[in-house]
């Protein structure tokens, strides 16, 4: 199994027919395929079906950002304890790992539309929950219907705009989902230093309203209507995405051929995935998600200031200075997207995340020794936005790009669903135990002293601590960050400017 072959256009004939015979070759090749030659543009109608199911990478994006500015206001209002309210963050998280595990089924079942309508249902009930709680489980029911709903936009967003996008356009407009959750989350940390956080739960109904309201004005996924075999709607459905004046055929009968050629295949459940015809799909998905969140960035993210506090560099400032660099660096990702490709933008963002948490935790081994104590707190603020620049740049947007990809519509309900809860549940084990890991990493100094002195070899109070320290919390981060640029050099392919037949059917041999 090996990446050379989706980038050399060795696809399999079996799932992409062609009929043109006056062609006078039937071939494999991704260069003579019917249907993949001329490239589309962004319509109106392309623009407005992305913007409209962006709406909800946005509700995601507040719903991630409410609980800091909204704390000291919940806890002073509601008298919550400190255990109290970390019940509040965390169950989010609990919400959104439910809302994955069924987000595809539902999607399969509903449609795409409909999913995102059905998930900014749950969102609204979730924030006027919040919003007129008098009590602390009226707030944590609220953020667990928020969490469900913002489990189920985390799969259906970014596969509805891969199904309507044209090709060449298809990465970057995909990856605005990432950019909108980076806007969601920084514009509620803004209007939240101003506003109650009553009233900030009620602007999260917003951008949930405007999608509610969007989506009677865009189409349905023409590959969702071609699985449930709807072809006129399919058909209506792309021409209304490709234009009046386009010309359609080659690409409706593209995905007529591929999908009727998978509907003579079982629909596929969680088990069946586990299968060698799925194996190179399935490592892909959920090894970019666990890589993604074991990286370390909601370590990172939620807890922030703490690192910087505790480097000895203003939290304030340290925040200010992440929200700066994240939200240009995710534009400058949607951008390079469909011109550089998948794969160089993803050895880039996961080198950059590799330095930064080297930097970060060399901040802290100097630290610890006492040594250039005057520019720790630099090197410490220079590796944070060194990540986080890198991560928001391909990291953070796209292994969900390549997620809506890879995977064959007849499992695409199957493996999203499983690849979003390995997306949600790495998140929860990071926020969870990032806490303990730097209590460890703090505690390196008694331990290491205390094993060396047990040791028949007498080593120095610095090397012995240096020893001991190598290996803390930033850097296994900084491990897990170089695995990333290994695994993505032998195994992620380049998906750009290729149809989504064509990928699936390079990736998922199942003639």
């Amino acid at each position: 199994m090996s990446r050379e072959k989706i980038e050399e256009g060795q696809l399999s004939c079996s799932l992409i027919v062609k009929k043109k015979p006056q062609d006078g070759v039937a071939g494999c090749s991704g260069e003579g395929q019917v249907g993949t030659g001329a490239a589309s543009s962004a319509t109106p109608v392309v623009v407005l079906s992305t913007f409209v199911a962006v709406c909800g990478s946005y509700v995601f994006g507040t719903a991630i950002g409410y609980s800091s500015p909204a704390q000291t206001g919940i806890i002073d209002d509601l008298g919550l304890s400190v255990a109290e309210y970390s019940l509040f963050g965390s169950i989010l998280t609990i919400g959104a790992m439910i809302g994955a595990v069924m987000s595809g089924r539902i999607a399969d079942y509903i449609g795409r539309k409909f999913t995102m309508a059905f998930s900014e249902i749950f969102c609204i009930v979730g924030w006027l929950a919040i919003l007129f709680s008098k009590a602390a489980w009226w707030l944590h029911l609220g953020r667990l219907l928020v969490g469900y709903g913002m489990g189920l936009l985390s799969y259906v967003v970014p596969v509805y705009i891969a199904e309507v996008t044209p090709k060449n356009i298809r990465g970057g407009f995909t990856s605005v989902h990432q950019l909108m959750i980076c806007c969601g989350v920084s514009i509620t940390y803004l209007i939240g230093a101003f506003a109650s956080w009553r009233t900030l739960a009620l602007i999260g109904t917003i951008p949930c309203l405007m999608q509610l309201l969007g989506l009677f004005f865009i189409p349905e996924s023409p590959r969702w209507l071609a699985k449930i075999g709807k072809w006129k709607d399919c058909e209506a459905a792309l021409l209304r995405l490709r234009g009046n004046n386009a010309d359609i055929p080659d690409e409706a009968s593209e995905i007529r051929d591929y999908t009727e050629q998978l509907q003579q295949l079982s629909e596929a459940s969680i088990f069946s995935l586990f299968q060698k015809k799925y194996a190179w799909s399935l490592i892909v998905g959920v090894s970019l998600m666990v890589l993604q969140q074991f990286g370390g960035v909601n370590g990172i993210a939620f807890y922030a200031s703490a690192i910087f506090i505790s480097a000895g560099f203003s939290g304030s400032i340290g925040m200010i200075a992440m929200v700066v660099v994240q939200v240009p660096m995710t534009a400058l990702g949607v951008v390079l997207l469909d011109k550089s490709g998948r794969r160089p933008l993803l050895l880039m963002s996961a080198a950059g995340t590799c330095l930064g948490c080297l930097l970060v935790g060399v901040s802290f081994c100097l630290q610890d020794l006492q040594q250039w104590m005057e520019v720790t707190p630099i090197i410490s603020l220079v590796g944070v936005l060194v990540y986080t620049g890198s991560f928001s740049l391909g990291m953070g947007g796209i292994p969900w790009v390549i997620m809506s990809e890879i995977f064959p519509i007849n499992v695409k309900g199957s493996a999203g669903s499983l690849v979003t809860l390995v997306s949600w549940l790495g998140s929860w084990i990071v926020s969870f135990s990032f806490n303990f890991l730097m209590k460890w990493s703090s505690t390196g100094k008694r331990s290491s002293i205390e094993f060396c002195r047990s040791l028949k070899y007498h080593l120095s109070y610095k090397t012995c601590h240096i020893i001991f320290l190598f290996p803390g919390t930033f850097f296994i981060f900084a491990s897990i960050c170089g695995l990333t640029v290994l695994f993505v050099a032998k195994l992620v392919p380049e998906t750009k400017g290729r149809t989504l037949e064509e990928i699936q059917a390079s990736m998922n041999r199942v003639s």
